[in-house]
């Protein structure tokens, strides 16, 4: 397949928040496109040899933190790979700033009622191991929402399916 001269050799990034359809929308983005996917907590969780559940628990968030930029360093550096960030990469601006480097960044927006739809169903999210898990999502939502808005295409996910949202990028991408 020929690139688009908007995307060339430049990187897809997909960010939003945890239960978005990132890891999904990178899957198939990753077969029509034949480019490789890279998830930055499976890079994050292979680095280190435990799960980020763990590594939150025993060597808490900052920590993970300064494995995720290092992370991101690393396969910003790559050139026609596709990047499926985590949730919390936006909240370092050096990291927003590695990745529109080398990459076109797209917001994947959802709900509320989305997220807590997808993600009470695994117990592995750190950052919702708490009393009460709605308010959490809504605090994290509330603060990193400015932090995502940076990204160079927001799309919507809640109300649509992977393959919707994969046209959607498609057009933008496949756009000259």
């Amino acid at each position: 397949m020929l690139e688009s001269r908007m995307l060339d050799n430049r990187n897809i990034v997909l960010t939003g928040f945890m239960g978005s359809g990132k890891s999904m929308v990178s899957r198939e983005l990753g077969k029509i496109y034949r480019r490789e996917v890279l998830s930055t907590d499976e890079l994050i969780e292979q680095r280190e040899g435990i799960s980020i559940r763990d590594i939150f628990e025993t060597r808490g968030e900052p920590y993970f933190r300064e494995v995720e930029a290092a992370v991101v360093r690393e396969v910003a550096e790559r050139q026609e790979v596709i990047i499926d960030c985590g949730g919390g990469v936006v909240i370092d601006p050096a990291n927003m700033t590695t990745l529109r480097r080398t990459g076109i960044i797209f917001y994947l927006h959802t709900s509320v009622e989305s997220v807590l739809k997808q993600v009470l169903k695994n117990q592995k999210r750190p950052l919702l191991n708490v009393a009460d898990p709605e308010a959490r999502v809504r605090q994290l939502l509330t603060e990193r929402e400015p932090m995502y808005r940076q990204a160079d295409y927001t799309l919507e996910t809640a109300d649509n399916t992977v393959d919707e949202i994969v046209v959607k990028m498609r057009e933008i991408l496949d756009h000259d």
